[in-house]
């Protein structure tokens, strides 16, 4: 469907091994609200999102012959919410099916749906109804009756009777997910290659996780980034704050129950905006800014409890992009948490860093979701500052008032595959020397989150030239 789906997942990573990499990293795939594109702004931190499911491996929709039509493939960018919407049409017909056919009759795989919704019961009852519950009377909580709004028991006994069927089929979605991504991780970890993921800084206010565990979460604030040379007045993501105190109190339960969803899915993943962790930056309407917490010695002790937890699920890197205290990169460092260093930011003033002198304790790339590829990159920057970057060991070779083309898209992966740092990531336009981009930070449209690759899993299995030239990088740096 032109997308990418969790059946996909398996092919790519045996394309990805032929072609030198060891991992697969996603952007977060935790369901998103309709009419949104970013997969930050997540209704949810544990329930996958359904536009990610592939039809044609549901033996209910072959047996109920639910077929989606596939829209929107004559472009270059991705119909979200008309696709999920396709989708989900299609798993209405597979669900009745299934609970004509199997649950009616107690089958083997009507008793694997209840022992999915008994092992995940923790988070799934409450996304269940946070969804049906949005279906029917929107999703701003505060327009929602005081029973539903506060959870009070009777009006949720009552509305999950009413909704029964309705709360099933969701759950049923969620376990059809489930069983493909496991599937798709076992065979991509047979091919030798890793899935990793994306946790999110936080959920949207109008969440699951907000609904369920409100004090957890504080909404008379807003979280967001500092002022600084970028940006005279900060970012105000108008997305709630966590309580740190409650979640101190509760032993940092709910983040906890957030690791070990994000070790059933992934291998290893980066935890978003990883300083807020430490220090939230707060936006009051009736006081001025500041952190939370305050003072550096509490912030330290927060920040190690939360990735100590965090560390539980999985392996983690840590997005350390921007204006980091010293002291929280030096607990990064006492963590063993990898941080990130992006070539083109990595400078001395005027002059680049060699690559070859970064940490081994770090993550090297190209650039990341926000950033234009490297191609754009080049192509908009001075000739001043290119001849500051050929001057780096290894780029000798390139003219700089050369436009971006294969010479230079290969030497610059090599000096950054180069790095002596434990892993290096590079977004998937930057393999192929690409100019497209994923998103444009602070701003909102059409543009953002839509993009969709250029080629087909089939056609990089084809491409047996650019597969080598990957794998001849990964050879040549010994990373393979």
């Amino acid at each position: 469907h032109g997308i990418g789906e969790i059946g996909d997942l398996p092919r790519l990573a045996r394309w990805a091994k032929r072609a030198g990499l060891g991992a697969v990293q996603l952007l977060p795939v935790h369901e998103v609200g309709r009419g949104e594109s970013s997969p930050y702004a997540a209704m949810t931190a544990f329930a996958l999102d359904p536009v990610y499911v592939s039809l044609g491996l549901c033996e209910d929709v072959v047996a109920a012959r639910a077929v989606a039509t596939p829209g929107g493939l004559e472009g270059r960018t991705v119909d979200w919410d008309g696709e999920r919407a396709r989708k989900l049409a299609a798993l209405e017909a597979a669900f009745g099916h299934f609970d004509a056919h199997e649950r009616a009759t107690g089958s083997v795989r009507a008793r694997a749906f209840d022992r999915f919704c008994e092992e995940r019961r923790a988070w799934l009852d409450d996304f269940v109804s946070f969804f049906v519950l949005c279906e029917q009377h929107g999703r701003d909580v505060r327009r929602w009756s005081e029973g539903l709004r506060t959870r009070a028991p009777h009006a949720l006994a009552e509305a999950r009777d009413r909704l029964a069927t309705r709360l099933r089929f969701r759950a049923y979605v969620e376990w059809l997910l489930d069983e493909q991504w496991t599937k798709a991780r076992r065979e991509a970890a047979a091919a030798g290659v890793e899935l990793w993921g994306d946790l999110p800084f936080v959920v949207s206010a109008d969440s699951a996780d907000v609904w369920s565990h409100p004090d957890v979460f504080r909404l008379d604030v807003r979280a967001g980034a500092p002022p600084d040379p970028f940006s005279a007045t900060g970012q105000d993501w108008g997305l709630p704050a966590y309580d740190w105190d409650t979640l101190a109190e509760r032993s940092y339960d709910w983040m906890r129950a957030r690791a070990a969803r994000a070790g059933e899915l992934y291998d290893a993943y980066r935890v978003d905006h990883v300083v807020g962790l430490y220090r939230t930056y707060c936006f009051r309407s009736d006081a001025p800014s500041s952190f939370s917490p305050a003072h550096e010695p509490e912030q330290l002790r927060n920040g190690e409890a939360v990735l100590s937890v965090l560390k539980t699920g999985g392996r983690v890197i840590a997005e350390d992009l921007g204006d980091i205290p010293d002291f929280v990169r030096a607990s990064l460092a006492q963590l063993a948490i990898p941080g990130f260093r992006v070539q083109r930011w990595e400078k001395d003033g005027h002059r680049f860093r060699d690559p070859a002198a970064w940490p081994a304790l770090s993550v090297a790339t190209t650039g990341t979701h926000d950033t234009e590829s490297l191609a754009a990159w080049w192509d908009v920057i001075s000739v001043d500052e290119r001849r500051e970057l050929v001057a780096l060991p290894g780029l000798g070779q390139l003219d700089p008032h050369a436009r971006f083309g294969d010479r230079e898209r290969d030497a610059l992966l090599r000096v950054v595959y180069g790095a002596p740092s434990q892993w290096v990531i590079t977004p998937f336009a930057d393999l192929f020397g690409s100019h497209d981009r994923i998103n444009v930070p602070g701003t909102v449209g059409p543009h953002n989150w839509v993009w969709r690759m250029p080629m087909s899993v089939e056609d990089l299995e084809r491409d047996e030239a650019a597969t080598a030239r990957l794998a001849g990088l990964s050879r040549d740096s010994a990373r393979v």
